[in-house]
C-alpha cells in the first residue's frame, strides 16, 4: 500500500511583485532588499524577464511577519 498523500488545501502557484505587494504592503525597494537579507522569500527566475514568489511561502511570510519595533 502506498502511504503517498497530498495536501489538497495548501494554494499552489506563483505571484508576481505587484501581487505580493498587495498583501505586503512595502516599497519595491524595501521588499528587494529584505529579499536579499533574508528578510522575505526568494524570488525565482520564470523566463528572463519574469520574476515570482512561491504562494506557500508569501502565506509563511505573512504568518511569520513581525513588525519592528517602535524606534520612538
Amino acid at each position: 500500500m502506498n502511504n503517498f498523500s497530498i495536501e489538497t488545501n495548501v494554494p499552489t502557484g506563483f505571484l508576481r511583485l505587484e501581487q505580493v505587494l498587495k498583501l505586503i504592503p512595502v516599497s519595491k525597494a524595501t521588499w528587494w532588499s529584505g529579499c536579499k537579507t533574508g528578510q522575505f522569500p526568494k524570488p525565482f527566475k520564470l523566463a528572463p524577464r519574469i520574476t515570482a514568489w512561491r504562494v506557500s511561502d508569501i502565506q509563511s511570510c505573512i504568518e511569520n511577519f513581525r513588525p519592528a519595533k517602535d524606534t520612538f
